[in-house]
């Protein structure tokens, strides 16, 4: 026992790959070098999928790209309403950033999102949209008395969800992602042959794809209520 405890603390731990020497030292850990393994794959694949875009007969990749796109502004248009397909990019630039984060662990590299700081982080950048735009279609005074709605007796509650919110979002993604780490590390210690295939495939695929989608619906879902309009 002692002997996997060691491994788990060994393989949750986020070592530093380098440092960069300003200011003291910068450490770069292994979360954010996988995080631009991400980001490097992600802008690859949309400057090779994008490239010969055409007008008259699409090829079956434009189609497939095409109808993404559409299901994607339909998305944002039903759960947010007509302002929805503003936001539609950051969505979906999001959760495919997640979803990659979550199977990554397939191609044998760490899962970024099972480090506490990536979370919090992806978790931060959504409340800045959803307060954000609270402000910026409401005006200040409007957004304002966002938080008096539907009454102005739960102002503290609703003051209290600007960190109750991102915190949800935080939390949620990173235990999932990191208990879904700890079970697939166990069973490769217990058993490290053919038994792991198909748990990888349900943690990896299904669960991280899982996790990307509540991500995305929860910030689109708390961007909708915050530019709502009072009828």
């Amino acid at each position: 026992m002692e002997q996997i405890k060691e491994r788990l603390l060994e393989e949750l731990s986020t070592p530093t790959v380098f440092t960069i020497p300003l200011l003291g030292g910068i450490p770069v850990t292994l979360s954010v070098v996988v995080s631009w393994v991400v980001m490097a794959a992600l802008i690859l694949a949309s400057l090779l999928l994008t490239r010969k875009l055409r007008v008259r007969d699409p090829g079956k990749v434009q189609t497939a790209l095409e109808w993404a796109v559409q299901f994607l502004n339909n998305f944002a248009s039903s759960t947010m309403g007509e302002k929805g397909k503003v936001f539609a990019p950051y969505l979906g630039a999001v959760g495919l950033y997640i979803i990659l984060s979550n199977i990554i662990g397939i191609f044998g590299l760490v899962p970024p999102t099972k480090d506490l700081n990536v979370t919090a982080a992806l978790a931060v950048m959504s409340a800045f949209l959803i307060y954000g735009a609270q402000f910026r279609y409401h005006g200040f005074l409007g957004g304002m008395k966002k938080f008096a709605q539907p009454m102005a007796l739960l102002v503290p509650i609703n003051l209290m969800e600007i960190v109750i919110r991102p915190l949800a979002l935080c939390m949620r993604l990173f235990g999932n992602i990191l208990g879904a780490f700890i079970i697939m590390e166990l069973i490769k210690l217990l058993v490290p042959v053919v038994v792991p295939v198909p748990f990888s495939i349900y943690f990896d695929l299904f669960d991280g794809g899982i996790q990307a989608v509540v991500f995305v619906f929860l910030t689109a879902l708390f961007t909708g209520e915050s530019i709502q309009t009072e009828e």
